[in-house]
């Protein structure tokens, strides 16, 4: 056992537990849930079978709104990631009161609940006329307000620490202002980068309170659809649609801790 391992106080390891357990019970559940041989969502499943699986691979409804969400969030992603790098060097290397102002200012949609921003877009996109209401550009910007602030977090924490001096350095040598930038300083936060991205991927996913505002009946994303299949239908194809998501967001944390270092990161 490492040193810094054994100094954690045995209660708070027991809490630790006791959380992770109560976090993994939902997910048990709706595995199990998607797993069930009855017709209908109930807890405990009345058997086993891959029969509401089979039905969420074929069903055009479920694999249409995978897809949506799928494209949503990766388009969501590549542009928090681009604008949330940005914003973090900007708030990271500047000084005044507009600095303060700004963070705050882009730590907003983590802080105003989802409902509320979907709301005020809906009415914004509705009585502007920019006709961006119910279609997937609209639903597109909504998703990047709410993820950007997962990117410029883990960005700034990775910046912080950061010591200017390489890329002076490297400017001393003859290279240029986006040159260092690019050999020196991107290579070195490009973990927290990565972090950051993935995050903003989970979050835009699994995204509901703000999507149920910008969204229609042609243009659902998983969580809108497994909504409206609960409400009206209650199969546990909802249920199998959510194992599909599940497995996709396990998959992206598996990436994340191949690839990055998440402690070093929050360490900084």
């Amino acid at each position: 056992m490492r040193e810094e391992e054994a100094a954690i106080p045995f209660v708070f390891k027991v809490v630790a537990a006791l959380s992770l357990a109560i976090l993994l019970v939902p997910v048990i559940v709706v595995v199990l849930a998607g797993l069930n041989a009855g017709d209908y969502l109930t807890f405990p499943p009345q058997g086993l079978s891959l029969r509401w699986i089979k039905a969420f691979l074929t069903s055009p409804l479920f694999l249409s709104a995978y897809g949506i969400s799928f494209i949503v969030a990766l388009a969501a992603t590549l542009i928090s990631t681009v604008i949330g790098t940005m914003a973090a060097v900007y708030l990271t290397r500047s000084t005044g009161a507009l600095v303060s102002v700004l963070r705050g200012f882009f730590m907003l949609p983590i802080v105003l609940p989802g409902v509320v921003l979907g709301l005020a877009l809906y009415v914004f996109y509705v009585t502007s006329g920019i006709g961006l209401a119910r279609t997937l550009p609209g639903l597109l910007v909504g998703h990047v307000i709410v993820t950007c602030p997962f990117v410029i977090a883990t960005v700034t924490a990775s910046l912080v620490g950061f010591d200017r001096s390489l890329e002076e350095a490297a400017r001393s040598l003859g290279a240029g202002p986006f040159t260092a930038f690019r050999l020196v300083t991107l290579k070195i936060i490009a973990p927290a980068i990565s972090a950051g991205s993935i995050f903003a991927f989970i979050v835009s996913f699994g995204q509901f309170e703000l999507t149920l505002f910008l969204t229609g009946p042609d243009l659902q994303t998983l969580p809108a659809a497994m909504y409206v299949s609960m409400r009206y239908k209650f199969e546990p194809t909802a249920a199998a649609a959510g194992i599909f998501a599940i497995a996709l967001v396990v998959l992206s944390m598996v990436v994340t801790s191949r690839l990055v270092n998440l402690k070093k990161i929050f360490e900084r």
